[in-house]
């Protein structure tokens, strides 16, 4: 057998050393011509095949549905079934290792991994992916350091003072401890101490803090690993450490702060967001998130999970900005909400701004301090990395700023008077999520929307055709993998070939049920308990939406490296065999899904 096999390519870089030796054992090389059926619908294959060289084609009658090039095995799914259930064709010269049946057969019965890998469909694939880099997340925590979880300010006394001028400065502080200078001595004192001074009897204005403090600091420095941290904690039974360097106290690190940052690291940013007392202090989180992103994922976090963090994180940021630059009664008499991905939970890297304000109707506000406002917090977020949107969706735009009768007047003319830029605008606005305000203002214009909209068919196909707006997204996709390596053949845009049509087409589907959620998982749900759906699709869509999101991801998070502008698009040259099979497997959830839609909004016959 070659002794070139390539152990790192999926499915069999989870093979252990002895399933390797299997491999070898059972597997030659073979050849085919250009045109030549490497195998035939309704055959039985004796052999899974690895192309080495060249490619091959797929194909259901005479349609092409698949490529397989280089690392790419196929097919699993016809060496378990027993009969190939389409044809196989060299599409040029090809060479390829043929490993016999039976050592597939003993491979899958021993490596539950590589069978799912090998022949399952992508909701196991995927389950199987992330069983294998399940640790991944955890070795990425046990990386961090002292200094990067949140660390509160240090207090210090001299040891003089009393009992109740500590108690003060505790409670105007809002903490539990202070440090105690006694000398040359440095102690700290807890609200512990504070109930042994109450038990003492003296009278606590005359009793010195140092007499109640204890001087024997457990101290970290602020480089050393987190779980260090942890591990001192435990070993003297303290909740607090004191971060030093050397002479220099650098903070203190509560128990309950280490345990947050364990379990989310999203703890930090929040509560310093929460904190801010500034545009620039905001600024500075705004900058983490990117880097609590990419900190998430490379350590193996889902998609869904981090888009929700996001979203959460987001809501916060916005919130407290909207706190800074506009009056107290313009945020109780209005809604600040967002849209589009941010809206859905769906944003994982910093995209347009896409937000609007719904200001109460009867409310007394200056018309020029709104417009100051709303000018400032656009402006803001665009400091802060969320350029603005191209096409004007913004609280600076008077058109996304309007009272609560003014905005179910404009939706009314969207769906009464429907034209292209009227359903675009619709179908950013239902996906609405407030994040500061009055969220009940918003609510009150979503339910017009379901007013209006009942059993409008003509409204509703004309709203969901446009999971065709990108009609050359996809089309030939299989065919541009022959063509890897070629300028402007390689690139695909993830938005355009899945997640729109996805996000789109169950955005349809919630819009024509009155379906009130705004992510695209919790409408996929809310239409499986309707019986609108079927469970098994819409869990094909969940993992191929997210799958494709994390795809859009690792290339944003690439170019960002590279100091490049994101721009939504994967090489396809760059992706490795297992994702190439999963965007393959995820595109043809994507078409047949469309299918569907078509089928339901009768969009043929439109």
């Amino acid at each position: 057998m070659p002794n070139a096999f390539d152990f790192s390519a999926s499915p069999f870089d989870c093979l252990a050393a002895a399933e390797q030796r299997i491999v070898r054992d059972a597997v030659d090389v073979a050849y085919f011509r250009e045109g030549e059926t490497i195998l035939d619908r309704g055959m039985e294959p004796s052999h899974l095949f690895v192309v080495i060289k060249g490619h091959v084609s797929q194909f259901d009658a005479e349609e092409l549905v698949a490529t397989y090039g280089p690392n790419d095995c196929f097919d699993g799914r016809s060496l378990v079934a027993g009969r190939a259930s389409s044809r196989f064709v060299a599409a040029e010269e090809v060479l390829a290792y043929a490993l016999a049946k039976a050592a597939v057969n003993e491979l899958i019965s021993g490596n539950a991994t590589f069978g799912a890998l090998l022949f399952s469909d992508l909701s196991q694939k995927l389950g199987a992916l992330a069983q294998r880099h399940s640790q991944r997340e955890m070795q990425a925590i046990t990386m961090s350091r002292v200094d990067e979880a949140f660390l509160r300010p240090a207090h210090v006394v001299e040891g003089t003072i009393g009992i109740v001028e500590v108690a003060t400065i505790l409670q105007a502080r809002r903490s539990s401890c202070v440090l105690v200078r006694d000398g040359a001595g440095l102690g700290i004192f807890t609200s512990t101490g504070l109930q042994r001074a109450i038990l003492d009897g003296r009278p606590l204005r005359d009793l010195p803090v140092r007499e109640l403090a204890t001087f024997e600091l457990v101290t970290i420095a602020p480089e050393a690993p987190l779980f260090d941290a942890l591990a001192l904690m435990i070993r003297h039974q303290v909740h607090r450490l004191v971060v030093a360097r050397g002479e220099e106290i650098v903070g203190l690190l509560e128990q309950l702060d280490l345990l947050s940052f364990l379990s989310n690291h999203s703890y930090l940013i929040t509560v310093q967001i929460l904190q801010a007392k500034d545009l620039e202090a905001l600024r500075e989180q705004a900058m983490k998130i990117t880097r609590f992103v990419a900190l998430l994922y490379r350590g193996g976090t889902r998609v869904g999970q981090i888009g929700r963090l996001v979203q959460a994180l987001n809501a916060k940021l916005f919130e407290r900005t909207w706190q800074l630059v506009a009056p107290a009664e313009l945020v109780a008499e209005s809604c600040l909400f967002v849209m589009g991905s941010e809206g859905r939970g769906e944003q994982l890297l910093k995209t347009d701004q896409d937000n609007g304000l719904i200001l109460r109707d009867g409310a007394t506000l200056d018309e020029a301090i709104v417009v100051e406002a709303c000018d400032r917090f656009s402006a803001a977020l665009r400091d802060f990395g969320y350029p603005e949107c191209p096409g004007g969706i913004m609280v600076r735009n008077p058109a996304w700023r309007r009272s609560a009768s003014g905005f179910r007047e404009v939706v009314r003319h969207w769906l009464l008077r429907p034209d292209p830029e009227g359903l675009m605008a619709l179908a950013i606005f239902i996906d609405a999520h407030a994040v500061a305000g009055d969220a009940s203002l918003l609510a009150e214009v979503r339910a017009e929307v379901d007013r209006l909209v009942s059993a409008d068919d003509a409204l509703l196909g004309r709203f969901a055709a446009a999971i065709d707006s990108f009609p050359d997204a996809t089309g030939g996709w299989w065919n541009r993998l022959l063509k890897i390596g070629e300028q402007e053949q390689d690139l695909l845009d993830l938005k355009k070939a899945g997640i729109f049509p996805i996000v789109h087409g169950v955005r349809s589907l919630a819009l024509r049920d009155h379906v009130r959620e705004t992510a695209t998982t919790a409408r996929l749900d809310a239409l499986v308990a309707g019986g609108r759906l079927s469970a098994e699709l819409a869990t094909d869509l969940a993992d191929s939406l997210h799958f494709l999101m994390g795809l859009k991801l690792k290339a944003g998070l690439a170019e960002l490296d590279a100091e490049l502008p994101v721009s939504g698009a994967v090489r396809i040259d760059r992706l490795g065999s297992l994702e190439r099979d999963l965007l393959k497997d995820s595109l043809a959830v994507v078409k047949r899904f469309k299918a569907l839609l078509r089928h339901q909004f009768q969009l043929e016959a439109a």
